[in-house]
């Protein structure tokens, strides 16, 4: 029997039962050596293979130094078996397969014809487990894959959701370090967010440096190691944080409409250089990547324009005055906001109770979901159910379609129920069960609907007087009144009336886009005076209608005359309350006497005498009363 056939009966099963035991070329490697071991016993043998541009020993105690590395890569080269210094070189991978070299010593322990033999069984094991591993890789790269695809796309945090990618990508292919690239398109830089190796601020580089660069201008991958041009890669920055590129993979990140938006770099792999398969992967992995940053772009887009809405709706929801009431009112409204309380505003029609009710809603957690106003004295008794609790098609007459009510659009978010006074008893007991068991069921319908809603009540009314004369619930009055805030009458807020006059002048001034008026003394003074029945909507009403009629860039006093009722600038009867009687008094004589030298056209000797006094009292009273100023 030739050494060949004893070969094909000896060792052919061993090297099978190699190949079932590995998982890697490496495991295979070290199974095939023990089994040569045991067949060629007197015999050194080692197995070297390339690794990027060095070589590696496997399975033997010898070292590099103490084997004939120049045979062995010579016996690569020609592909053919060499011997040499007393070792025989078989040549065991391709050419298309980085070099693989069995070493025996000595070489006449097998003949040439059983080494080619030999090194054709070894070729074949070694392809079948390459093979298997890279199964066993591209297997764990899809479920990698699946898994990062679902976490991205549910991801909100831009920086977060990068991170993850270049840790993902590092460990998937085998790497160091990852950096993800976005381009800074604006200022000419690429802007890189690395989850390993620099922290807390970005990279900043120009967008055509290095290789990075190069992939973004070209939108072609890109792979390095230590054999190409050193001049390629961005030394830079590694001597800048003390880090040695050896190797890396750069992939361009291309977004839906074939827009580049960044590189997606990983550098150094473990063995040296980085395959076509790393390349290929990075590559499916870049366009999972650009769409979940494109999408987690959108989103911050979308949450920052959603923030300055709320901040310009808070800026219009936003209380006005100094006054001791509302510096009060306000600090109650920053402490109740926040929490699930319910409310219960009390205030004269015009004082702001909605204004107060959106600012307690812009101020919670739930100031990024609907806020929704109903007015209960606006609805007809019969259509308030539909109204607030929704209607199924068909359910009467009109309900053509079916319609959500109040209480779901709300959901999440919060409902103010206005005048809440003005609702029937009916309606509040069904009010009172949907508080209690937050579930509304439509009109027409029977599936009861979930709803998670604040609900903020506001009156003009007297609610302990309508519980006492049995025409409000008291049992929906306790549950609505958990904390109680009163709005003060503008007649009682002082100093106010011009904060706010000045407010509204300023906010209607921006909106027909020219510089607001400002108020003159004799304006000012006029306005103090003034009883305001219709509160801060009648001085809002006001201040438009000056605003848009008024050419000059002063408010005189007759700019304020034509607009105010005779029935309200005559009502002298009503003085605001939070004055002393010295200065109520001398509010109460302008107004008598502006109505009697109004009355008679300027004519003061004629007032004098409707008044009872002589012209030159009522002269020296004006100039008191500091009347006369105004008619300077």
């Amino acid at each position: 029997m030739t050494q060949v056939d004893h070969l094909g009966c000896s060792i052919a099963s061993e090297l099978l039962a190699s190949i079932a035991r590995s998982e890697s070329a490496a495991e295979f490697r070290d199974c095939a050596l023990k089994a040569l071991a045991a067949w060629l016993d007197d015999a050194r043998i080692a197995w070297v293979h390339q690794v990027g541009d060095h070589w590696e020993v496997s399975g033997s105690a010898l070292s590099l130094s103490q084997l004939p590395m120049e045979v062995a890569a010579t016996a690569a080269d020609q592909a053919s078996v060499l011997v040499a210094e007393g070792w025989m070189a078989v040549p065991i991978a391709t050419r298309s397969l980085p070099a693989e070299v069995l070493l025996i010593s000595p070489a006449a322990a097998i003949d040439v014809q059983a080494a080619e033999a030999l090194a054709g069984m070894l070729r074949s094991g070694l392809e079948i487990c390459l093979a298997h591993a890279g199964l066993a890789t591209r297997t764990v790269q899809l479920q990698t894959l699946m898994q990062l695809a679902v976490e991205w796309h549910d991801s909100q945090d831009l920086t977060e959701l990068l991170n993850n990618m270049a840790q993902a990508a590092a460990r998937v292919i085998g790497g160091d370090r990852a950096s993800i690239f976005l381009w800074d398109k604006p200022r000419s830089q690429l802007v890189g967010h690395p989850a390993m190796g620099v922290k807390e601020v970005p990279l900043r580089i120009p967008d055509d440096a290095g290789i990075a660069g190069q992939v973004l201008k070209t939108g072609v991958s890109h792979r390095w190691d230590a054999s190409g041009d050193p001049d390629a890669i961005n030394a830079k920055v590694g001597e800048e944080l003390g880090y040695i590129t050896r190797s890396l993979v750069a992939v361009p990140l291309v977004g839906r409409k074939k827009r580049p938006i960044g590189v997606f770099e990983v550098l150094n792999h473990r063995s040296g250089r980085f395959a076509a398969d790393d390349e290929a992967f990075l590559v499916e992995l870049a366009q999972h990547a650009a769409a979940a940053v494109e999408n987690t772009q959108h989103i911050e887009a979308l949450v920052q324009t959603r923030d300055r809405l709320v901040k310009s709706a808070s800026d219009t929801a936003q209380l006005v005055g100094d006054c001791p009431q509302v510096e009060a009112l306000r600090d109650t409204v920053t402490r109740v906001a926040p929490t699930e309380l319910a409310v219960l505003i009390l205030g004269e029609n015009g004082t702001g109770k909605e204004v107060v009710a959106k600012s307690l809603h812009l101020q919670s957690d739930r100031r990024d979901q609907s806020f929704v106003a109903v007015n209960c004295a606006a609805i007809a008794e019969t259509l308030l159910e539909s109204e607030l609790f929704g209607h199924e098609k068909g359910a009467f007459t009109d309900a053509i379609s079916d319609r959500a009510g109040k209480f779901e659009l709300a959901s999440g978010g919060t409902l103010l129920l206005d005048e809440i006074g003005e609702m029937s008893l009916g309606g509040q007991a069904k009010l009172l069960r949907v508080l209690e068991d937050k579930v509304v069921v439509r009109v027409g319908g029977s599936k009861p609907i979930q709803t998670d809603v604040r609900v903020v009540a506001a009156t003009n009314q007297d609610l302990v007087k309508l519980v006492r004369e049995k025409r409000f619930r008291e049992d929906l009055y306790f549950r609505l009144n958990v904390v109680t805030l009163q709005l003060p009458p503008l007649r009682e807020r002082g100093d106010d009336v011009i904060l706010l006059a000045e407010h509204f002048l300023e906010q209607f001034g921006h909106q027909i886009g020219r510089p607001p008026p400002s108020l003159s003394d004799a304006a000012r003074r006029r306005l103090m005076q003034h009883s305001w029945p219709g509160n801060v909507r009648e001085l809002r009403n006001l201040m438009e209608r000056v605003a848009y009629l008024t050419s000059g860039v002063i408010v005189e006093e007759t700019d304020l005359a034509f607009v105010l009722s005779p029935a309200s600038s005559g009502d002298v009867a009503s003085v605001p309350s939070n004055m002393s009687l010295a200065d109520a008094t001398a509010v109460f004589q302008r107004q008598y006497i502006t109505r009697h030298v109004e009355a008679s056209e300027g004519n003061l000797a004629q007032a004098a005498k409707q008044l009872g006094m002589h012209r030159s009292n009522l002269y020296r009273k004006m100039t008191q009363l500091g009347m006369n100023e105004d008619r300077a």
